[in-house]
C-alpha cells in the first residue's frame, strides 16, 4: 500500500463519518480511528478489486443525524410520508450489480433491515438498509447518480 492510498483512506474516514477502518495486506496492517462519540455500530459491506489480496474488516459507521436510511422529516406537515436520506456522499445504485434486479421499486413494501440501495464511496459499496416499515411511494434519485450527505433518496408511506 502506498502513501497515496493511505491518504485516501484517511480522507474517507474523516469525510464520511466512518469511525474506524482496518486494512490488512500481507504483513502490512493499518487501522485508522476517529475520536467521534461511540454509537451502535452499523457495518459497511465492501467490494475491492483486489479483495483477495486486501482483506478488510467491516468498519462501523458513526451516525450523524441519521445512520443507514433513517426516517427523517415529513415532506409536508400534513403529509404522512417519510423521507429516507443518504447517510453519506457517494454514488447511488438501485441494484447490487448491472445484471441483478432492483432492490426496491415504487409500490414495494419494506421493513427494517431490507436493503433499499447501495452507495459507493471511495470504492466501498455500502448497503443502505431501511429502518422503517412502509411502502415506497417515490424514488427521488436516478440510478448511478452522485448523492450528497443527507440528500433525500426515497419517500415512504409508513401506513
Amino acid at each position: 500500500m502506498d502513501i497515496k492510498e493511505i491518504q485516501n483512506l484517511i480522507k474517507f474516514v474523516s469525510k464520511s463519518g466512518v469511525n474506524e477502518v482496518s486494512l490488512e495486506q500481507g504483513d502490512f496492517k493499518i487501522t485508522i480511528k476517529t475520536d467521534m462519540p461511540a454509537a451502535d455500530p452499523v457495518y459497511i459491506q465492501h467490494s475491492l478489486p483486489n479483495a483477495a489480496q486486501m482483506p478488510m474488516q467491516a468498519a462501523p459507521v458513526a451516525p450523524a443525524p441519521i445512520v443507514e436510511a433513517t426516517p427523517a422529516v415529513a415532506v409536508e406537515e400534513d403529509s404522512k410520508l417519510i423521507t429516507v436520506k443518504s447517510p453519506m456522499i457517494g454514488t447511488f445504485y438501485r441494484r447490487p450489480s448491472p445484471d441483478k434486479d432492483l432492490f426496491v421499486n415504487v409500490g414495494d413494501s419494506i421493513k427494517p433491515g431490507d436493503v433499499v440501495c447501495i452507495i459507493e464511496a471511495m470504492k466501498l459499496f455500502n448497503e443502505i438498509e431501511s429502518e422503517i416499515t412502509g411502502k415506497i411511494v417515490k424514488i427521488l434519485v436516478d440510478d448511478m447518480s452522485p448523492v450528497e450527505y443527507d440528500q433525500p433518496l426515497f419517500l415512504v408511506d409508513p401506513a
